[in-house]
């Protein structure tokens, strides 16, 4: 069973993980500084999301935000994406869950962390309540 697999992986990659629901994580990775990778199963694909801070209110401040995302997106984001969710701005990286190994599911979790981490600086600018990772 594709749960069963996912459930091994965050065993193996050792970060701290809890079961929020059939086919749902939320990963801790306080190393890294990014503690709320939600990990979903929605067969075919894994989707592996982040949410990094509510849209601004200003409408300009909104535009540059936007603007920025999709410069990071063409530049430097290795396979993932960010997006606007709801109100909110995420990273999510999308992956097929038939035959997903180890190093794809790594290297999913590894991608977000490294494009938070490298942005922040980026980001945070248009975060006005707290840390954008």
């Amino acid at each position: 069973m594709e749960s069963d697999l996912i459930e091994g992986y965050l065993v193996r990659t050792g970060v701290p993980y809890d079961v929020l629901g059939e086919g749902i994580w939320i990963v801790h990775d306080e190393i890294e500084h990014v503690d709320n990778i939600v990990i979903t199963l929605a067969s075919p694909v894994v989707v592996f999301r982040v949410k990094l801070m509510d849209l601004p209110k200003d409408d300009a401040q909104q535009a540059a935000l936007c603007k920025k995302l999709l410069e990071l997106n063409a530049s430097s984001m290795i396979s993932g994406a960010y997006a606007i969710e709801n109100g909110s701005v995420i990273a999510l990286e999308t992956l097929q869950s038939e035959n997903l190994d180890y190093n794809e599911f790594q290297a999913a979790i590894d991608g977000l962390t490294l494009a938070l981490t490298e942005h922040y600086d980026q980001l945070k600018q248009f975060h006005h309540h707290g840390a954008a990772a």
